[in-house]
């Protein structure tokens, strides 16, 4: 990424002209951990607030998100690639994300009175623990940070945002909404660091819990600076999710589904299905349908609302995937379509679909976070499920299948994954948890689970004597 680098700063670019959006420069230690101190200043007034007035507050930056959504959509295409009506999407998943948590959050916390085994009283409650630091990367500039941040504020904590460096005006946007809609000055606090200063904020005393999503290499190095601090972490790591088609999908809609499910938000997503794994006795049909979905995907300007899809987010980015099919090819992989980087401006990649896809390829047993499908040939529906487990992630997955409860046995009881779509491809719902095992992290947003990710679960007992 050098061509982003300046002395003692950093670049945005938009990857669609690659023109320089904006330049930033490093804070100084000295600034960075005066902005900690003032973000725990008012978290030391924010945590005594009463959780029904937080609401009040978190349900205005929700309304303020989407007063100021074109703006939003804008900025992040500019900043990231992703096709313009995407952009809407996710101001609009966030205000709702804002809209749950306004209205559930104060239950959530409530305290939890108990009876004791011998008589007496327990009460359990939810308090705030002080300032949540959140690493965040670049595919969905304003939803990566609010999922962290809505619910750690609404439980009365402080945050702390590292954004990637390509979206950095999506951070610093969504700071001046938050204030905007109510929030504390400095409760919500964009920090731009480098990597050895985000290690100085982990170690950092009044910083008591970790977030990051991003790549498993990543999580495993936050995981430790975080552990040897004994600091809480969640890690949303990647994963190349499987999308099972079983002997009696639904073919059509099945390929469809598929489709998007491996192209929106120009396939750079943790969550996108990645591997196809399709019955024999289907395999064709299938794969007859969706080769030719992926085929007419349109790829352009992101700012035309009639595109399929935008270019990839950075140029690195590109020559990665690019080289994980040139590598998937090299053992034996076979390109249906795509696979090709175009000519002229912009960081545009095709939709691809690899065939004879099998352990030892890049393509089977990597993720690769661009618009590449791979096709898996699978005996039966117990071997396509043997094929999807066998993985080192486990994050998301979907199953096509016109009987419904049985595809929801597989799931519960045989999907080694953290989230499973039934008939459908999605990303994520403020009612159900998100969240995977394995290499794929730990640790759960959405749903009312991520509210209590960052709180001290407090035991407080009067005993019978």
């Amino acid at each position: 990424m050098k061509e982003r680098e300046i002395k003692g700063g950093f670049r945005t670019i938009n990857p669609a002209t690659e023109k320089v959006i904006k330049e930033y420069t490093y804070m100084t230690d000295d600034e960075m951990n005066d902005a900690i101190d003032n973000c725990h200043a008012a978290f030391e007034d924010w945590k005594h607030v009463p959780a029904k007035e937080r609401a009040k507050v978190i349900a205005a930056i929700g309304k303020q998100l989407m007063e100021r959504r074109e703006e939003y959509a804008n900025l992040m295409t500019s900043e990231m690639g992703k096709v313009i009506k995407q952009s809407f999407q996710e101001v609009k998943l966030c205000a709702g994300i804002c809209e749950y948590t306004a209205k559930n959050g104060p239950d959530m916390l409530a305290n939890d009175e108990r009876e004791l085994q011998n008589g007496g009283k327990g009460v359990i409650s939810f308090s705030p623990i002080g300032i949540v630091y959140g690493i965040q990367p670049w595919n969905y500039p304003l939803y990566q940070a609010i999922r962290y941040a809505i619910v750690n504020l609404m439980a009365g904590n402080g945050v702390i945002l590292k954004h990637a460096q390509n979206v950095t005006g999506s951070g610093l946007m969504l700071k001046e909404i938050f204030e905007q809609a109510g929030l504390p000055k400095d409760l919500f606090t964009v920090l731009l660091i480098d990597h050895k200063q985000s290690d100085d904020v982990i170690a950092n005393d009044k910083v008591r819990g970790v977030t990051f999503t991003g790549s498993s290499a990543g999580g495993k190095i936050i995981g430790q600076r975080a552990g040897e601090a004994l600091k809480k972490t969640v890690l949303e790591l990647g994963s190349n999710d499987a999308y099972l088609i079983f002997d009696d999908a639904d073919i059509e809609k099945s390929a469809k589904a598929c489709v998007q499910g491996r192209i929106y938000n120009n396939g750079e997503t943790c969550i996108a299905a990645k591997r196809f794994v399709v019955v024999e006795s289907v395999y064709e049909d299938f794969k007859k349908a969706f080769v030719k979905g992926m085929s007419d995907v349109k790829v352009g300007d992101p700012m035309d609302k009639d595109m399929g899809m935008g270019p990839m987010a950075r140029k690195d980015l590109r020559e990665k995937i690019h080289s994980q099919v040139e590598e998937s090819v090299k053992n034996g992989a076979t390109i249906t379509v795509g696979g090709k980087i175009p000519d002229g401006k912009g960081l545009y990649y095709p939709a691809t679909v690899l065939e004879n896809v099998a352990p030892g390829q890049p393509a089977y047993d990597d993720e690769l976070f661009g618009p590449v499908a791979s096709i898996i040939k699978a005996k039966d529906n117990e071997d396509a499920m043997r094929i999807a487990n066998d993985s080192r992630f486990g994050l998301g997955g979907g199953i096509f299948s016109k009987d419904e409860d049985k595809a929801f046995e597989m799931a519960q009881n045989h999907f080694d994954t953290g989230m499973v779509f039934i008939n459908s491809f999605g990303l994520a719902e403020p009612t159900m948890p998100f969240g995977g095992v394995k290499d794929s992290g730990y640790g759960r947003e959405h749903g009312g689970f991520g509210i209590k990710e960052f709180v001290n679960i407090k035991s407080m007992m009067r005993l019978e004597q």
